[in-house]
């Protein structure tokens, strides 16, 4: 047997250590795999409304894309804000005032918790609304809505509905 000098164990020595682990490339493809998926299903940019059974919107041909705002949700036996039920839509109708006490409530509440914004010349800016209303509700309790959201200073609103596609004449 030879005897190894003392540079050669050495050099052994340092190669033993000096080795790097291979890379595993399989389990980094699968991380960042995961990561692009992640990252496509959240950066979704269109707003998905409420989708409720009971609630049938009434059909547009608008293009514009709503702006994420506080949702009031009328169905034709209640009235929600942000999925919370608010009112009862038979009990709002029998009565005669035009302001509904509990949607204002709500809406005050809701105020209350967002920043107020001010105009260019100091005003308070309204607040923006969005109602999902059933397509057969009464012009009544929309009237009774309108008014209790003007009161509550939510000025800009908006109705949601389905989009459809323009039709073309080709006459």
């Amino acid at each position: 047997m030879l005897n190894k000098s003392r540079r050669a164990k050495r050099m052994e020595r340092y190669l033993v250590r000096s080795r790097k682990s291979p890379l595993n490339l399989i389990s980094l493809m699968d991380i960042f795999t995961i990561l692009v998926f992640f990252l496509l299903v959240s950066s979704s940019s269109v707003q998905q409304l409420p989708n409720k059974k009971d609630l049938h919107l009434p059909t547009s041909i608008a293009q514009k894309v709503p702006a994420e705002t506080l949702i009031i949700s009328v169905t034709r036996q209640k009235i929600m804000v942000q999925g919370r039920l608010v009112a009862v839509i038979d009990s709002t109708l029998n009565r005669s005032e035009l302001l509904i006490q509990e949607l204002k409530k709500e809406l005050q509440f809701q105020y209350a918790k967002s920043a107020v914004l001010r105009t260019a010349d100091g005003k308070i800016k309204g607040k923006a609304v969005t109602i999902l209303g059933d397509e057969n509700i009464h012009y009544d309790l929309l009237k009774k809505i309108l008014a209790t959201c003007r009161e509550a200073n939510y000025t800009q609103i908006a109705f949601a509905a389905i989009q459809k596609t323009a039709s073309r004449d080709k006459s």
